[in-house]
C-alpha cells in the first residue's frame, strides 16, 4: 500500500479513482471537479443502485451496471457500496478518501437534504426520486445514515489501507476540505486534444 500526501499532484498513473467517505462529505461534487480537471468520465455509484421510487438494486442488476461502466477509462467513480469493493477496486490505482470530521460532514448533509427538500431536484435522471422534509425526519434519511455510520466508514478504510490485497492501490486520506481544494489546485487541467 502506497499513501500519497493530500499535495500530490494527480497525473495519469491516478487513474482509475475511487472517491469514498461518509455520506454528506462531499464525494459527488468533488468526483465531478476531478472528474473535469483529469478529462476523465464521473460515474456515480448511486446512480447506477437506484432505481424508481426509491427502489434498491439487487447485486444481480447493480454488478452488471456496475462492470459496464467501469469498461472504459479513465474515470473517476464516486461512491462506497462496499460489497462491490472488489469489482470497483480490479482496475483502481487510487483511493481518495473523503475523511472528515464527523461535525462537519453532519453539517454538511443536513444542508445538502434541506436544500434538496426544498428545491424538488431529482436526484438522478429518471428515476423521480426527490428528497422530502418527510423523509428528512425519518429513520432512512441521508442524516441518520450519517450519524449511523461515520465511526464504521472511518474504521472500514482505515482497515482497508492496511490491508494487503490492497497494496497496489494508491490512498490519499483527505482530512478537510482545505486539503481537497489544494489537490484540485494542483491539477494543470484536462489533456487537450489533438
Amino acid at each position: 500500500m502506497s499513501q500519497a500526501r493530500p499535495g500530490d499532484c494527480p497525473g495519469p498513473t491516478w487513474l482509475n479513482i475511487n472517491v469514498v467517505g461518509t455520506s454528506g462529505s462531499g464525494k459527488t461534487h468533488f468526483s465531478r471537479r476531478l472528474a473535469t480537471a483529469l478529462g476523465a468520465r464521473c460515474i456515480e455509484l448511486d446512480q447506477l443502485f437506484w432505481k424508481a421510487g426509491w427502489t434498491e438494486s439487487g447485486d444481480a442488476e447493480f454488478f452488471p451496471r456496475i462492470e459496464a461502466a467501469l469498461a472504459d477509462g479513465p474515470w473517476v467513480l464516486d461512491g462506497n457500496y462496499t460489497r462491490s469493493t472488489p469489482l470497483k477496486w480490479r482496475d483502481a490505482s487510487t483511493v481518495i478518501w473523503l475523511d472528515y470530521s464527523f461535525l462537519l460532514t453532519l453539517g454538511r448533509a443536513i444542508r445538502r437534504a434541506l436544500r434538496r427538500s426544498l428545491t424538488r431536484e431529482e436526484l438522478w435522471p429518471g428515476t423521480g426520486n426527490r428528497e422530502s422534509f418527510r423523509q428528512l425526519f425519518s429513520r432512512d434519511s441521508i442524516v441518520w445514515w450519517t450519524i449511523r455510520t461515520h465511526g464504521s466508514t472511518r474504521r472500514k478504510y482505515e482497515s482497508c489501507m492496511m490491508d494487503p490485497q490492497y497494496a497496489a492501490i494508491r490512498f490519499v486520506r483527505l482530512r478537510h476540505p482545505r486539503e481537497a481544494e489544494a489537490l484540485l489546485a494542483s491539477l494543470p487541467g484536462p489533456p487537450s486534444t489533438p
